[in-house]
């Protein structure tokens, strides 16, 4: 089974994310369970979703403590929760930002990084900082766990208020593209080709 829990910050979408991927792993034959995680969370708070994959039928719908992979579609939600609480070992980091690997502090445990300057793409597409669909692209380039048409289809089967298909399924071909890869080594991270 791998977990996967998402941060962002309420109004990015970040529970639609958690459902998007859902339906985009169902669609590839996997059993997935999404847990949304809010409660009255205002537009800027924290909030997080997770999501159970596996390909059996899943009877745990708990929350997820030990997470395999991060996805975090904020650049600032780290500063105000600990996204890495009980990251399992040998984890993936997928991050909206424009820093450079040289400056981002991860973890031992984050064995794979993904990095994708979600904000700058979304603010070109949708002329706001909603980053779920392009950290959804970032997301499937990172991991391999769900491909770009899945997750294509999976946003097709979505009910975006604000902003229209089109500019979603650019958003997640974008963050697909303008994903970078790294892997640890002993010396830091080296850019995976």
């Amino acid at each position: 089974m791998h977990e996967i829990r998402i941060h962002g910050r309420g109004g990015q979408g970040t529970v639609l994310a958690a459902e998007i991927l859902a339906k985009a792993l169902v669609a590839e034959g996997k059993h997935v369970v999404a847990i949304p995680s809010f409660g009255f969370e205002r537009r800027g708070a924290p909030v997080s979703a997770c999501l159970r994959v596996d390909g059996r039928e899943i009877r745990a719908m708990t929350n997820i403590y030990r997470p395999d992979t991060l996805l975090c579609i904020d650049p600032t939600v780290g500063r105000a929760v600990n996204i890495f609480d009980g990251m399992a070992a040998h984890g993936a980091l997928v991050q909206a930002t424009k820093r450079p690997v040289e400056e981002l502090a991860a973890p031992e445990t984050v064995e794979t990084l993904g990095l994708c300057d979600a904000v700058g793409v979304a603010l070109s597409i949708f002329g706001r900082p909603i980053t779920n669909s392009v950290m959804l692209g970032a997301f499937a380039r990172t991991t391999g766990l769900v491909s770009l048409e899945s997750l294509k289809e999976g946003i097709e089967a979505a009910d975006f208020r604000d902003a229209g298909l089109a500019q979603n399924l650019t958003a997640v071909e974008r963050g697909y593209a303008g994903t970078t890869v790294y892997q640890r080594t002993e010396g830091g991270y080296e850019a995976r080709t």
